[in-house]
């Protein structure tokens, strides 16, 4: 599969569709988000160190999230990073939506349910972080950190997230996240799912 160009383009290429497509990613990622919690069987390494933060404050799910968001965005600061409006809306959106999915929709209590809660939201996890990441228009928080911390210290990509994520999901699961079979299921199909979506999704500039 021929790579995706990903790197940001000015908004004013195509503005009505890449806004669109970004504001549809952020919330259906938000809508992911709690589905795989719902599902009770584990989550990505990000949202064991949400939810575990959660279990020790007083504050909401999406709130824990977007205050991660603006911490992880002061240490872009140092690693020279630029925001767009995608980070800045990354942090808003998906917390905004979380917290909303997480007010009406109740945890199931049939194994089976929870299972298909746990699948299907990380194949729409793969689907939203494809529409947002291919419209071009500013990395999450995150994934700035993470590219962040490669161009500074030479190291690579995948080195370097997984270095982030294992320090993330230890620090969440000692907090009291949820670990588990949703953990290692998101780890392993995340990145073939996103990449599996990104052509049928990502916007490329005109000839």
């Amino acid at each position: 599969m021929a790579a995706v160009d990903l790197r940001p383009i000015p908004v004013t290429r195509d503005p009505a569709r890449r806004l669109t497509q970004l504001f549809a990613g952020l919330a259906l990622y938000g809508v992911s988000m709690a589905m795989q919690i719902r599902s009770g069987l584990g989550l990505n390494p990000w949202d064991v160190l949400h939810e575990g933060i959660v279990v020790q404050t007083p504050l909401s799910f999406g709130t824990i999230t977007a205050i991660t968001g603006i911490v992880v965005l002061l240490l872009w600061i140092p690693l020279r990073q630029r925001p767009g409006i995608g980070t800045v809306a990354n942090v808003v959106v998906i917390a905004v939506v979380v917290d909303l999915v997480l007010a009406v929709f109740p945890a199931p209590d049939a194994p089976a349910a929870r299972i298909a809660l746990l699948v299907g939201g990380v194949v729409l996890n793969g689907l939203a972080t494809a529409a947002y990441v291919g419209a071009r228009l500013g990395p999450g928080p995150r994934d700035g950190l993470m590219t962040g911390f490669a161009a500074r210290t030479g190291r690579s990509v995948r080195l370097v997230r997984t270095a982030i994520e294992v320090v993330v999901l230890a620090t969440g699961w000692l907090l009291g996240g949820t670990a588990g079979v949703g953990t290692v299921l998101y780890a392993a199909a995340i990145g073939p799912l996103t990449q599996a979506f990104l052509p049928l999704v990502a916007v490329r500039e005109r000839s």
